[in-house]
């Protein structure tokens, strides 16, 4: 007998308000349609016990929590989340979609928040071990257009509350990241219609 294909891992980021459910949504039905089993999961909260790590992450005000106390918090929903869940369904030949993973974390903490990347590296290393998405659609929207989106939907959490020049940065680094890992990340215009961004992201997923 053959041994059983390993699933592929795709992951979906961008800023507030580019779209990620909905492409998410898509790129199930998608891949569906070819017969494999999709698994869609998010960080945080993809565990048991990641959901507790996100209510701490994302319920309160923005300024109630340390940056360092983020990123490893961050960190330690991320290790949960590869070892209980991504890790072993990729294991059984399922593909694994995932609304963030360790690039949020290098825009967010980093980016945003001003944290050394080195330290960031640090974490990712220890944690991840050199496992990285095979895939990672970078959906890229103007912050203000972004916001616009947030602000449509009603409640905000602690990190939705930042600040516009808080989620420049964090476009910027997104950016950065796409242009350092250019096989990896595909960035992908999300500030015009939900089918334009669709149509981008099948081409990709073609490729692969």
């Amino acid at each position: 007998m053959l041994p059983m294909e390993k699933g592929k891992f795709i992951t979906i980021d961008g800023v507030e308000g580019a779209g990620k459910s909905t492409q998410i949504d898509y790129i199930y039905d998608y891949l569906s349609r070819s017969g494999r089993n999709i698994i869609i999961t998010r960080e945080p909260g993809g565990t048991d016990l990641g959901k507790k790590i996100r209510e701490l992450l994302l319920e309160g005000e923005t300024s109630s929590m340390h940056s360092d106390t983020e990123l490893l918090l961050m960190f330690a929903d991320r290790n949960e989340h590869i070892n209980s869940k991504v890790i072993p369904a990729l294991e059984r030949g399922d593909w694994v979609i995932s609304d963030r993973f360790s690039d949020a974390s290098y825009a967010y903490q980093g980016g945003g928040r001003g944290l050394n990347m080195e330290r960031i590296l640090e974490l990712e290393n220890w944690v991840l071990h050199g496992f990285i998405p095979d895939l990672t659609l970078l959906l890229d929207v103007d912050v203000e257009l972004g916001l616009q989106r947030v602000n449509s939907r009603g409640n905000k959490d602690r990190i939705e509350q930042e600040t516009m020049d808080f989620f420049v940065r964090v476009r910027d680094a997104y950016i950065q990241r796409s242009k350092m890992f250019p096989d990896r990340i595909k960035l992908i215009d999300a500030s015009k219609t939900i089918e334009f961004t669709s149509q981008q992201i099948k081409n990709i997923l073609l490729d692969l």
